[in-house]
């Protein structure tokens, strides 16, 4: 299992961008939000990109992590994407309603 660093996580143009790990559970989830949140608080963000090529599992708590985000930063009218989502981890966030707040781009 990989591990997410904090390399992981970047901010370019006003953009966070965080490259999820191959699995995305409850032993990832904590890091991944804490991590975002941070950013968030110290960077001036404008939108959220979750790079999920990586990623082959997702679970409730990923969808936690993402909707966390949403949350936080659509109180500042930004918005969530998802990116490089294969068929499965597309099929999670269409059927957890969670393709209504998370732009995925193909």
């Amino acid at each position: 299992m990989d591990q997410v660093t904090a390399d992981d996580f970047q901010v370019i143009d006003h953009c966070l961008m965080v490259r999820l790990p191959e699995e995305v559970d409850h032993h990832s989830a904590g890091y991944i939000s804490r991590n975002a949140d941070r950013h968030l608080m110290r960077e001036e963000v404008r939108n959220i990109v979750f790079d999920f090529e990586d990623t082959r599992f997702m679970d409730s708590s990923g969808i936690g992590v993402i909707m966390g985000r949403y949350r936080k930063i659509s109180c500042f009218g930004g918005r969530v994407y998802a990116i490089h989502a294969d068929s499965q981890i597309q099929r999670i966030l269409k059927v957890s309603g969670m393709s209504r707040v998370v732009e995925i781009i193909e």
